[in-house]
């Protein structure tokens, strides 16, 4: 790095200039912006490497009267690494102080409870990419660790903790100046969407990507699908390749978990791995570990890339972002005076952070060690600036939002310590406002997940907000399972009407059985319970909820795998969004592990060998991984090549796509044949409403044109069911059968040569039956209405 020609521009307006937070190229130099209301001095500096060198050139922005720190360095060049080091009233400059020294030292806080150390270089928060992490093996392999990053007096080698300079090891914010062009966006109505969730390496990381092309090469609809080279196994890259796979499989969102800079280990260390990433470290970085091309710059253009790949086929990108927390941490060893900030923290944590009155900091909402404080205007803008560069420059389409709930907590509103206070939730929380209004501008979608460890709000987020319905996921899952809560279930069929009535329409309620945190499908119908204590490489983990309302079938295949085709229908024919975790398509399972959250493990990824076989759970994990699947499916009565799973769950996810009556932004009035869809309940004899406990009902999902009679039988006997007349010129015909009996035809029909069913059909336990309303056919005989 060329450190000679650096030089000061225009310095006599620097604590005057507006110029924005974060690093920006400019045709005449680089302006440097940090917010550090509190600081008395604020030092930056540049690096030629990022781990093991000292500064190679500083300087000293000046103050402005909004508190932030500027300056415009001429000569810097795209790629150069820079940090900071900040001082404050609890640590004053003094000419004796250099890196490495207690010059100067007071308190490791101030009276706000800012923990200034100026011993401890910081990286820009509004760093468009950083160098590294703390628990990077560039660091261990210098002979240290993440320990040297603290402050407080404890000893570490031989030195009190403060006094260790972290510059040849603290993560280096990068000059970015990308021109990567984007393509238009999709700007998918909101009522048309359907997600499928999964981690970047979880979509493209299994060795079977690089055939992904062959292994699909006898399914229906998947012939772009191609290979992806090896070098492009779980990156951005590669991602971008699965573009054709999830169009093809009828979705029209991906939905990405974090893909910010996260705390993580390159290798795999123990103790020091987060394979989902919720451990945000950098709120405008891409991680880097997710980048076939890790060179500085390369990140930020390999994702823009993978964008443009999703756009180029019609589809969106959304990213789970976890603005609730971060991944500096709390007080250590419950310490007040011993924390280890790398940004936020180290510039103003007053600024931030909420904080109890003595000044530890807080973590009850998020059980993560500390929380971000949303009545500071410095936190919330720092969230407004992250999503508008996401948007405007990665080109994305959507965010969901991990513990929303923090974001509309108002901490400043009470004492410190009044906890019942502290826990209150504000839905008209300015920055929420603010969010929504910015997410109507931009045609984006903004998601949250409606709870925390203090509440439980969905349904009360502003209008503009779509949520995460854990309703829906716990009261299906109940159903499903025999548990006769019809009320509350015909409820989530409609669209939870009754807490999401007032929020703008049914596109605002996120349907989903699983997610990446809990049982997937696969092992929701196949474990009573969690079986996190597994040996590598499906275990183990810890955590993972004990409340899973999850039944194991009692231990029948057969019946398994007709479950899992329950939950696809109900989720697909269920008003509002659908959204699934990775691998729901074809039978992924985790063994039961309900929280691998650290595991970097390829059996958490999606194995696509399952895809062309009846046997899907019975294929190696990998080459050379000593482990194997539960086979808890056993085999499907398809063809040798055919996973009957994948063959259904495709066809209905592409059955929603193409029915305006199954995309709804309008509730119903529940008065049949009225220029709407309306969602209409009955007994199966057609002589009553369902009552609660029942667990056989029809369910007509009327529309003028687009009919359909769903039939449900989650009882333990079979049932009869009346079918209501056609209308004249139309006949009924079966579309979807869940039964066993109808695996050879992959539990479906297309439509229009379903066999035409007249009075009634008889269903057996613990199976759904979907009849579409079509027009009678010229001539032909009507065909037998049930299996013998």
């Amino acid at each position: 790095m060329t450190f000679s020609l650096m030089e000061p521009s225009e310095k006599d307006s620097w604590s005057k200039a507006e110029w924005p937070l974060g690093a920006h190229v400019r045709s005449d130099g680089v302006t440097f912006a940090i917010h550090a209301p509190a600081a008395t001095r604020v030092q930056l500096e540049f690096f030629d490497e990022a781990v093991g060198a000292e500064a190679g050139r500083t300087y000293l922005p000046a103050k402005g009267p909004d508190g932030v720190w500027r300056a415009k360095i001429a000569g810097v060049l795209v790629g150069t690494m820079y940090g900071y080091r900040v001082w404050g009233r609890n640590w004053p400059y003094r000419v004796a102080w250099k890196p490495g020294s207690g010059a100067g030292y007071v308190s490791d806080r101030d009276k706000k409870g800012n923990r200034f150390n100026p011993n401890k270089v910081l990286f820009d928060p509004y760093a468009f990419e950083i160098s590294h992490t703390m628990y990077s093996d560039a660091i261990r392999d210098l002979g240290v660790d993440n320990g040297v990053f603290g402050s407080g007096g404890d000893d570490y080698d031989g030195v009190p903790r403060r006094q260790v300079d972290t510059a040849p090891y603290a993560p280096k914010g990068v000059i970015i100046s990308d021109t990567t062009a984007l393509l238009p966006k999709p700007r998918i109505p909101s009522e048309r969407s359907s997600i499928y969730e999964a981690q970047v390496q979880q979509l493209c990381g299994h060795p079977s990507v690089t055939r992904l092309g062959q292994l699909l090469a006898n399914e229906p609809g998947f012939e772009d699908v191609v290979d992806i080279p090896q070098e492009y196994v779980g990156t951005y890259k590669g991602a971008g390749m699965m573009a054709s796979y999830l169009k093809a499989l009828g979705f029209t969102a991906l939905e990405l978990l974090p893909v910010h800079e996260t705390n993580a280990s390159e290798s795999g260390v123990e103790g020091f791995t987060n394979a989902w990433g919720y451990m945000t470290l950098s709120f405008f970085s891409p991680n880097r570990q997710y980048a076939h091309d890790k060179s500085l710059g390369g990140p930020t253009r390999e994702f823009k890339e993978m964008i443009n790949a999703f756009h180029e086929v019609g589809m969106e990108v959304y990213l789970d972002v976890v603005y609730n927390h971060t991944a500096e941490g709390g007080n250590w060893n419950n310490d007040v005076g011993t924390t280890g900030f790398t940004t936020l923290g180290g510039f103003g944590t007053a600024e931030y952070y909420v904080m109890t009155s003595d000044h530890r900091m807080v973590d009850g909402a998020t059980g993560t060690s500390n929380q971000l404080n949303y009545s500071s205007l410095a936190a919330r803008a720092l969230v407004m600036d992250s999503l508008i560069y996401w948007t405007r420059v990665m080109g994305v389409d959507g965010f969901r939002f991990d513990l929303a709930t923090v974001l509309g907590r108002l901490p400043a509103e009470a004492a410190p310590d009044d906890w019942d206070a502290q826990k209150r939730f504000f839905s008209d929380h300015p920055l929420l406002v603010q969010i929504a209004d910015f997410a109507d501008r931009e045609q984006i979608e903004v998601i949250a997940e409606a709870w925390d460890m203090w509440g439980y709000e969905v349904g009360n987020f502003p209008a503009g907000w779509a949520e995460w319905n854990g309703r829906y996921r716990d009261t299906v899952r109940k159903f499903l399972k025999g548990d006769g809560n019809t009320s509350s279930f015909l409820d989530m069929m409609n669209g939870d009407h009754r807490h999401f009535g007032d929020t703008g329409g049914p596109q605002n309620t996120i349907n989903f059985v699983d997610a990446h945190d809990g049982f997937n499908i696969a092992d929701l119908v196949s474990y009573q319970e969690k079986n996190n204590n597994l040996p590598s490489p499906f275990g183990p983990s810890d955590g993972g909820s004990d409340d899973n309302s999850s039944w194991d079938s009692g231990g029948d295949q057969v019946l398994r795998r007709q479950r899992a085709r329950n939950f696809w229908t109900i989720l697909f024919l269920s008003r509002g969004v659908p959204m699934v975790v990775a691998g729901d398509e074809f039978g992924r399972t985790q063994n039961g592990n309900n929280n691998p959250w650290a595991l970097p493990s390829v059996a958490m990824r999606n194995n696509y060998e399952m895809i062309p076989t009846n046997s899907p759970q019975a294929v190696p994990v990998a080459d050379e991984v000593d482990a194997f699947y539960h086979d808890n499916f056993g085999t499907f009565n398809t063809a040798d090549g055919v996973n009957g799973l994948f063959r259904f769950a495709t066809f209905i996810a592409n059955l929603r796509q193409n029915h305006d009556s199954l995309q709804q932004k309008q509730y119903g009035d529940l008065v049949a044949d009225n220029k709407d869809v309306s969602y209409l309940y009955h007994s199966p004899n057609l002589t009553a409403h369902p009552a609660e406990g029942d667990r056989a009902l029809s369910i007509f999902i009327n529309s003028e044109g687009d009919n359909f009679w769903m039939m449900i039988n989650m009882s333990g006997s079979p049932v009869d069911f009346r079918v209501p007349i056609a209308e004249r010129g139309r006949v009924w015909r079966r579309l979807i059968d869940t039964h066993s009996w109808a695996e050879s035809h992959h539990n479906f029909w297309p439509e229009g040569e379903g066999e035409i069913v007249e009075n009634g059909a008889h269903l057996d336990t613990w199976s759904i039956v979907v009849l579409q309303d079509q027009a009678l056919p010229a001539a032909g005989p009507i065909t037998p209405t049930s299996p013998e």
